[in-house]
Order: C-alpha cells, then structure tokens, then sequence
C-alpha cells in the first residue's frame, strides 16, 4: 500500500510595494499622534502601492518569488488558490488575472475569502487537495491592496492597514515544512463587527452609499480585540491537541499582524517569550490575508531553523474567521 501523501510548503515569497506610509504621515492627513498610534497598534509605517498597482500585481510578484524558493517554473503549478478581501474585481477571479500574468494555461484557479485568515483557510485547502492526490503542485496567493478600501478620513482605522502579497508553493513532496494540523471557526452573527457595508448584492454602489463612505472598512475595535484572543487561543489548543502536542513543543508563534497588543496577549496566554513570536506589523501593519505568510517568510530568511522545529500560525478576520495551524520543519 503506497505512504500516504503529506503536504509541505517548499517555497515561500512575499512582496511589499516601495511607497512608506508612516505615522508622521498620519499627522498631517487626521487628528493623531505618532504616540497615540504606537501606544494602541504597535505601528510605525506600513506599505501602500502605487496607484497602477492591484492586488493582482502584488500577488503575481510574491508568486514568482515563492516558485524560484521552490525551484519550480510557473507550467508546474496545477492549481492557483487566492485568498484576498481586496480583489482587483467582483469578477473575474484575482486568481485568473494571476495565472495570466505568470503565463500559465493550465492551471485551475480560483479566489476564496476569509479576510485575514484568510492564508490558513487557503492553506487547509491546500492540504487537503495535495493530500487526497487531487493536485499535486498547488500555488496560494495571499493579496492585499487595502489602501483602495481605506476611509482616510477615518483615524480609527486608516492608520491601520497596509498592502502587501505573500505566497507559499504546496507540493507532495519535497522540502520545507509539513502541514501538520489546521483548525478553522467562523461565527457569522458577528459580522457586523468587521466589515465594507455597501458594494455587494445587498448595497449596490449607489451615489449615496459613495457619499457615506460606506465602501471602506468599519470595525469595532474593543469587540475585535476581545473575540480575536479568545479565539485564535482555542484553536490553537485545538491544532496542539490534533498534533499531540503541548505549548513548549512550539518555537515560534507567527500570528497575523493586526495589533501589537493583540499579539502580546497571545504571547502571555501561550507563556512564550516575546523573542519568539515573529512581529512585522510596527513596519508593515495589517496586511490581512497576507500578513502570515509574509511574516514566515521573512522568518525563514532570517533564522536558521533547525529540523523538527513547530511553527504556530494564527489568525482572526472578518466573518468573523479565526483559525491556527502547526507546520514542521523538515
């Protein structure tokens, strides 16, 4: 009976537009401070892209970028899975434009949406189709341009987000990093907390709904925060016990990068030292979906992990999503 197929990530790449928003920035577009936004986000600067840049661009470049890691050519990939909240259109998919722009015929694509958790919901899906023999070369795209969803009248949450892409290759074999277990939830009833209002079937665009801004991102922050650490703790116990393992099994925690203090208090609730959870939001902010994988990428060009190392992946988004997953160095 031949081994059963385990999924791996064998290549990661992550892009991030050249123009620097930063908080001295904030001070002359809104009535805040650069202490005032340290004090409550741990941000400093974050990413914006050009205005002839999509989410299709930025996801394209991080892909190529995650296939050279993987030593792959873009005809390899069988499937391109794209996560994004900010897609270059209602339709087509983000997913086609990108396998256009790689110049891969081929592949199946396709967009799915789970806002910032959305690299593990992706990322499960993955998993699940290498694992089943279904694919056996599957590209995900994490793409954000969030700028283009922004009310920067609105200091609550304009000096927040950021536009960045990330991807990671997910092969039967080769290596990397297994995929070794992934819990998701959602909880609709709470999706007034996080949303864009109007643009879709039940608000079309209208010179109103233009009017009231009600095209950019709203979000109860305090309920957030509250949801968001309670949730991504339980799954993350969740992934602990599908794994068999226990808290200080785990190296490193690389949490979605929405607020400094929400990462602090994942921190404390996991008894990890503050060195071993992977920060990017102080230069990057909230990239949403992308914002894991671009923080793994970068943590593995810049330590040497050793095999057999447990990496903790967590996130919580609109929907609201939250989810973990543990992955393992080969």
């Amino acid at each position: 009976m031949p081994a059963r197929k385990k999924a791996r990530i064998t290549g990661l790449g992550s892009y991030l537009p050249e123009r620097v928003l930063s908080n001295a920035d904030f001070e002359k577009m809104v009535d805040t401070t650069d202490e005032w936004i340290m004090s409550r986000t741990g941000m400093k600067e974050r990413r914006i892209a050009a205005e002839d840049e999509c989410t299709s661009d930025l996801g394209a470049k991080a892909a190529k970028l995650a296939l050279k890691d993987a030593g792959l050519k873009a005809s390899d990939i069988d499937f391109i899975l794209v996560t994004t909240t900010t897609p270059d259109y209602l339709t087509p998919s983000t997913a086609a434009l990108i396998q256009a722009k790689l110049g891969n015929k081929n592949a199946a694509a396709v967009d799915t949406e789970a806002a910032c958790t959305g690299f593990l919901y992706a990322l499960s899906m993955a998993k699940a189709y290498i694992e089943s023999g279904m694919y056996k070369n599957i590209l995900l795209v994490a793409a954000e341009k969030m700028s283009a969803f922004v009310d920067y009248e609105d200091r609550s949450t304009c000096v927040l987000f950021g536009d960045g892409a990330s991807a990671a290759v997910v092969r039967d074999e080769g290596k990397g990093f297994y995929i070794d277990t992934v819990s998701l939830g959602a909880d609709g009833t709470l999706a007034e907390l996080i949303m864009i209002p109007a643009g879709g079937a039940r608000h079309p665009a209208t010179a109103k709904t233009v009017e009231e801004r009600q095209h950019s991102f709203k979000m109860s922050g305090r309920e957030v925060f509250k949801h968001a650490v309670r949730k991504m703790g339980a799954a993350a116990q969740g992934c602990l016990e599908q794994a068999k393992l226990v808290e200080d099994d785990i190296s490193w925690i690389v949490p979605h990068q929405a607020n400094e203090r929400i990462i602090d208090a994942i921190a404390t609730k996991f008894h990890l030292s503050n060195d071993r959870v992977y920060k990017t939001v102080h230069k990057y902010g909230n990239t949403s979906a992308s914002s894991i994988g671009i923080a793994l990428d970068e943590l593995t060009r810049e330590n040497s992990l050793k095999r057999g190392e447990h990496i903790l992946l967590l996130a919580f988004g609109a929907g609201l999503t939250w989810g973990a997953s543990i992955i393992t160095k080969m």
